[in-house]
C-alpha cells in the first residue's frame, strides 16, 4: 500500500458513503483510479466491509457487557469459538493473554437477557468460567485510527 492508499483508508474509516468522485478529489486521482484502488483493497482484505453505525440502545440492544472466558483445560478452542460464533449477541471476541482466553464485547435488551447469556456461556464445552463488567454507559467507541502518511 502506498501513500494514497493509506488515505484512501483513513477517508473511508471516518466516511464510508464517500462518492468514488469525492475521494478523488481528496488525494488528487480520477475517480475511476480511485474506484480501481478502493477495488483492490476490497479483494487484497484491506477493507473489510461497509456498515452502518447504529446507536445500540435505538435498536432495543441498552446493555453492554465485556465477558471473560477461562478456558477449560483439555478445551477444544476451535469447538469453543464455534459454540460462540453463533450467538448473536455477541458483537466481538478477543484471544488475550493471561488468566483469561478470550474477552467477549455482548449487547443485549435486558439485564435479564444477559443473565441467560451468561449461564448459556458457561454451560458452553470448553468454558471453564466466566467473569463479566457491565458498562454503565459508553464513552466512545470504534474511534478510527488514522492510518495515513506520518510526518517526522
Amino acid at each position: 500500500m502506498d501513500a494514497i492508499d493509506l488515505t484512501l483508508v483513513d477517508l473511508l474509516r471516518g466516511n464510508a458513503r464517500l462518492s468514488y468522485a469525492e475521494l478523488a478529489r481528496q488525494v488528487g486521482l480520477s475517480a475511476p483510479a480511485v474506484h480501481e484502488r478502493v477495488g483492490k483493497l476490497e479483494s487484497s482484505g484491506v477493507v473489510l466491509g461497509y456498515r452502518a453505525d447504529v446507536a445500540p440502545e435505538a435498536i432495543g440492544l441498552g446493555v453492554t457487557a465485556l465477558i471473560g472466558i477461562v478456558e477449560d483445560s483439555g478445551a477444544d478452542s476451535d469447538d469453543m469459538l464455534e459454540s460462540l460464533r453463533v450467538l448473536p449477541e455477541i458483537e466481538s471476541c478477543y484471544f488475550m493473554a493471561g488468566v483469561e482466553s478470550f474477552l467477549l464485547k455482548a449487547r443485549v435488551g435486558t439485564i435479564a437477557e444477559l443473565e441467560r447469556l451468561i449461564v448459556r456461556l458457561n454451560r458452553t464445552p470448553g468454558v471453564a468460567s466466566t467473569r463479566t463488567a457491565i458498562a454503565l454507559s459508553t464513552k466512545w467507541e470504534n474511534r478510527p485510527q488514522s492510518v495515513g502518511p506520518t510526518t517526522t
